[in-house]
């Protein structure tokens, strides 16, 4: 396993929130239903997250083309675009529909979304994608990568999206965790689905907290985690342990 003695010391920590679910059949409408609620309720947690664009040859052209408020004919006609197809040959829609766009950041200070949605082939896995802007490189990351911002990020995604879990992550830790490269994952921020089971008693300082009657948030610290710090690494893989003895990971 990758340690975080063994992590690059001249890259800054990156992050990112994610949203993963089983074949579910839908359509490119039901699909700009979930991205609509999902904008929405991201928009409240930061003015970084609440603005977003059509994607265009240039940022200067996204400008032209917001996406806020949500429009559903918009969103729905995108994803139609993201279907998945052989050239000049049948649609696959069995594979679901994609749709990928920014909030017209530029560099490292920008974040995007790629959302996978309405797969229900068993080998396709739907997915929503939240990347984020980069510490040290952009003047909003220091403001969004903390834990109120992600909490809410990874709620907003448990609610829109409907997910069987969720995590908001530094990819160096995500690496380390080599023993589940399939997920689910445990982050600085995990949602798990009460389909998944029940989250047992976790130790100080991890808080807890229901979303609605769909699952579980589970918040590591109120600090930044990052794997630089051994006290966060050693938390997230104890609180793994007990997750995967209460049955809400499975062990490979």
């Amino acid at each position: 396993m990758v340690t975080s003695k063994d992590q690059p010391k001249s890259y800054p920590e990156t992050y990112y929130a994610g949203a993963y679910w089983g074949v579910r059949e839908e359509s490119p409408e039901a699909c700009a239903r979930r991205t609509a609620n999902l904008l929405n309720l991201l928009a409240p947690s930061d003015p970084f997250l609440a603005e977003w664009y059509k994607p265009t040859r240039s940022l200067k052209d996204a400008r032209k083309f917001p996406l806020m408020p949500p429009d559903l004919p918009t969103l729905a006609e995108q994803f139609r675009r993201g279907v998945n197809r052989e050239r000049g040959g049948p649609v696959f829609k069995e594979l679901g529909f994609t749709f990928w766009f920014g909030n017209g950041g530029a560099d490292y200070d920008n974040s995007n979304l790629r959302i996978h949605c309405g797969g229900y082939d068993e080998g396709t896995a739907n997915t929503c994608v939240l990347t984020l802007p980069t510490l040290g490189r952009s003047p909003n990351a220091e403001r969004v990568i903390s834990a109120p911002v992600l909490t809410q990020a990874v709620r907003s995604m448990a609610l829109a999206m409907d997910p069987d879990w969720a995590v908001a992550m530094s990819h160096a830790y995500r690496d380390m965790d080599d023993e589940n490269r399939a997920g689910p994952w445990v982050g600085w921020v995990t949602y798990f689905s009460k389909q998944r089971g029940t989250v047992p008693p976790l130790p100080a300082p991890v808080r807890i907290e229901p979303v609605e009657d769909k699952g579980t948030l589970i918040v590591l610290t109120p600090e930044r985690f990052t794997v630089t710090n051994p006290e966060h690494v050693a938390l997230a893989n104890h609180v793994r342990e007990l997750l995967t003895r209460a049955g809400l990971i499975k062990p490979r």
